[in-house]
């Protein structure tokens, strides 16, 4: 079965495109990606088909009966139409020959993509293809009717080559026809690569690619949220859930670094490319995840088609609100979170009244408050109702009892989708993260993932590697934050990780011997930092590319993710004040999970936690021994 993009089609769809997609996702194999009306540059073709064995096909659908066709040449036709009468329209099969060259040049300025010898020199290593569909015609029609004298047969699929319901369909005809509508015949030796087919999807379609430019992978960065391999893209199923679009209100449940934020990005964009005079609002808890939410939006935004083509000078965020909950009640509405209930008693009343969103998405769903979604609720326009909810319930640091349905007034029962597979975390950071919250929040051994009514979705890992992370035993303080600093230090010399991509986590908010101590041997070490928590204004002005390491409490880590992630003074969790042991154990998790490649634990004192790192630490140890004898 094929991976189709989006995952369904359209309403507005004609009947004949709605059994092509059907056709093309039950007979295709699964290693075949079909879009359906990608949009191109400036174009949009009807279907295009990537396939390791096919190279990339062009399909123009048609719905013409034998009564629309008046005069037909190579290059045009004079059709009859029920609303204009008799119209000159371009050539189906030129129509879709010229959507395949415009793909050509933008894929052959990839060089990992065209020959550089041989008789296809210069030329793209995979073949362009090109045909037509006429969904309402038999064969036996387009012979009477001379179809076959301006379109060659190899390049037409008619009504029963598509619809499997038709006596003389054929699944062997359909790839045959497939694979040869080709004007340069040959088959390709080896399959398109998983890096090449993810190459192409790079350069067509620029809401999928991670990072705003086409550049050689770094260390740091070659493995952030890459599907398993270097080129920075959402996979099939991140970039399934964005393009699902004008379908009312959905709900994403995603584990920690599965793209959840990313999809959220790419989802603006391709809104606001739908709908440009749509007023989109984005809504996060955290004030610095908010910010950089703002930050990937921006570069979505303003990311070009044609990455060869100039920087086009524009306001890319018009019409688009990016806000932390409360920043967004404070400025926008000028309320307090105080005064919600009776904001709340005068807007069903019809005494106040709110601005109007075509679209709402709405990030770290699982900390809102239902009060909270039900105001949100009412800035919806009711012509749209397009909301979008992102959540992980592993996450969830605050109490909140939840029911979407009575908050929102929304039904998002089989309109949720699943993210699973952790992308940001090497296979033993998310182990060691879901082992030790496993343990900690009275989830051990529980497979289907249920907590107290609390839905929480195992991580399955990529198959990515990386080092263990590290368990610091210090003798007392002073000696762990010396050791995590010199580990800073030979990160940056001897690994090449920039400063910008690490981060010291700690539990207490407030500026203390932990913060004070961290800044003093930072300062020592010549390590450029920021305190991203030191209060609002700094959360708010937050921007991790400044090439300083951060220093920021676990909580406001939310979201974020580095190359290298110290979370130091664990003897101080779980937190004495904190009445809830599985808050903690939440938090603990988050902050792990925000680590990409290292990720290093430290203490200096004792508590329940830093018991069960000791045992981590002496089960390694035992390993070690054994693996000697």
């Amino acid at each position: 079965m094929a991976v189709m993009i989006p995952e369904s089609i359209q309403s507005m769809a004609t009947t004949g495109e709605r059994i092509l997609f059907q056709t093309l996702k039950n007979h295709l194999d699964d290693d075949y990606i079909v879009y359906y009306e990608p949009k191109i540059k400036e174009f949009r073709a009807d279907f295009v088909i990537i396939g390791p064995y096919l190279g990339l096909l062009v399909l123009e659908v048609k719905d013409y009966t034998v009564n629309s066709l008046h005069s037909l040449n190579h290059d045009q036709w004079l059709i009859h139409t029920t609303s204009d009468g008799l119209q000159t329209v371009k050539s189906p099969l030129k129509q879709a020959m010229d959507y395949m060259f415009t793909i050509q040049n933008v894929l052959k300025k990839d060089t990992n993509l065209i020959n550089h010898d041989g008789k296809y020199k210069f030329k793209l290593k995979f073949p362009c293809g090109y045909g037509t569909v006429f969904t309402r015609l038999s064969q036996e029609q387009c012979i009477t009717h001379n179809l076959y004298d301006v379109i060659d047969p190899m390049f037409l699929l008619t009504r029963e080559e598509i619809d499997s319901e038709k006596d003389r369909f054929s699944e062997e005809n359909l790839i045959e026809k497939l694979l040869s509508m080709f004007k340069v015949p040959f088959r390709l030796k080896e399959p398109l690569t998983h890096n090449e087919i993810n190459a192409i999807r790079y350069h067509l379609f620029p809401e999928v690619r991670v990072s705003g430019h086409y550049q050689q992978t770094t260390p740091y960065r070659d493995q952030l949220l890459l599907s398993l391999h270097d080129l920075q893209t959402m996979d099939l199923h991140q970039e399934k859930l964005a393009k699902q679009i004008g379908d009312k209100n959905r709900l994403i449940r995603g584990v920690a670094g599965s793209g959840k934020t990313l999809i959220l990005a790419s989802r603006v964009r391709i809104m606001k490319q739908e709908h440009p005079d749509w007023r989109v609002l984005v809504l996060s808890y955290n004030i610095s995840l908010s910010r950089s939410i703002y930050s990937m939006i921006r570069a979505k935004m303003e990311m070009p088609v044609d990455l060869d083509a100039a920087e086009e000078h524009r306001d890319s965020m018009k019409g688009i609100t990016v806000r932390n909950f409360h920043e967004w009640l404070k400025k926008d509405l000028r309320i307090s979170e105080q005064s919600i209930p009776d904001y709340l008693e005068k807007l069903e009343k019809g005494e106040a009244i709110l601005p109007t969103y075509d679209a709402v998405l709405i990030d770290e769903g699982q900390d809102f408050e239902p009060e909270w979604f039900r105001l949100v609720s009412f800035l919806l326009n009711p012509e749209t109702y397009s909301m979008l909810l992102v959540e992980d319930r592993a996450q969830t640091i605050y109490p909140r009892k939840r029911s979407y349905r009575q908050d929102t007034g929304l039904d998002f029962r089989g309109r949720s989708k699943v993210l699973q597979i952790n992308y940001r975390n090497t296979a033993e950071i998310i182990t060691f993260a879901w082992n030790f919250f496993q343990k900690h929040s009275g989830a051990e051994g529980v497979t289907t993932g249920e907590i107290e009514g609390q839905e929480i979705i195992p991580p399955r890992s990529t198959r990515r590697k990386g080092p263990e992370p590290a368990i610091v035993q210090a003798s007392d303080w002073k000696e762990e934050i010396q050791t995590v600093v010199q580990t800073m230090k030979k990160l940056h010399q001897h690994h090449h990780v920039p400063f910008e991509e690490m981060v010291i986590l700690y539990r207490a908010n407030s500026y203390n011997r932990i913060v004070s101590s961290i800044a003093f041997e930072l300062n020592e070490a010549d390590i450029p930092f920021q305190w991203i928590t030191e209060n609002a204004e700094s959360k708010r002005s937050y921007e991790k590319e400044d090439g300083k390491a951060k220093i920021s409490t676990i909580d406001s880590s939310k979201g974020l993710d580095f190359q290298a992630v110290f979370i130091v003074n664990i003897d101080n969790m779980p937190f004495a004040l904190e009445e809830d042991k599985t808050r903690e154990a939440a938090l603990l998790y988050i902050g792990m999970t925000r680590a990409i490649e290292y990720l290093m634990i430290s203490y200096s004192d004792e508590s329940e936690y830093t018991k069960y790192f000791d045992e981590v630490v002496e089960q390694r140890q035992r390993i070690q021994s054994q693996s000697k004898l």
